[in-house]
């Protein structure tokens, strides 16, 4: 994966974390904003996201090709306005043995219920299917959670029961056959 990869959507710009990215993540928004050359809002980071930020710095050091795998930020592309950093997810690794990767995702709340999240996570997802090694992608989130739960059901994954982590649902989708 080259240490650049972006996907656009059709409102969006997804931005692969690089150790540069992720370290500028870290020491706040400022230096992300320098880094992603966008605007980063007051608002910044989504809920759930503020305590991995630049959590992976150190392992795309050491393995660059890791880039793709971990986090991507999710830049708002207007026209004739400056890019928006409105949202942040992706992978929690490259694919293990099995082909699987786990997915997840946060939408700043002035953002949400506009169908970004569905557009964001649905890229990241045909992006990480595009790979002949991934079998699955997969998705943990909480009950209470609905709005997140609509975003995996709609793009077509189906609730499998508990999560791998106590009080969570795990959701699933497997490559077509």
């Amino acid at each position: 994966m080259p240490p650049d990869a972006q996907i656009r959507t059709e409102r969006l710009r997804l931005v692969a974390a690089t150790s540069a990215i992720e370290r500028a993540a870290a020491s706040g928004a400022p230096r992300l904003a320098r880094a992603l050359a966008a605007e980063v809002p007051p608002q910044w980071p989504p809920p759930l996201a503020a305590d991995v930020l630049g959590y992976w710095a150190e392992r795309l050091d050491r393995d660059p090709e890791l880039s793709g795998w971990t986090s991507w930020y999710w830049l708002l592309a207007e026209p004739e306005r400056r890019e928006l950093l409105i949202g942040y997810g992706g992978f929690k690794g490259a694919p293990d043995d099995d082909g699987t990767v786990e997915v997840g995702y946060g939408v700043l709340a002035p953002f949400q219920r506009r169908g970004i999240a569905t557009e964001a996570v649905g890229a990241l997802v045909a992006w990480a299917l595009a790979h002949e090694q991934v079998e699955r992608v997969i998705a943990h989130t909480l009950p209470e959670l609905k709005p997140s739960q609509r975003v995996l059901e709609k793009l077509g994954f189906r609730r499998m029961g508990a999560g791998a982590e106590p009080g969570t649902i795990r959701f699933e989708l497997e490559r077509a056959r």
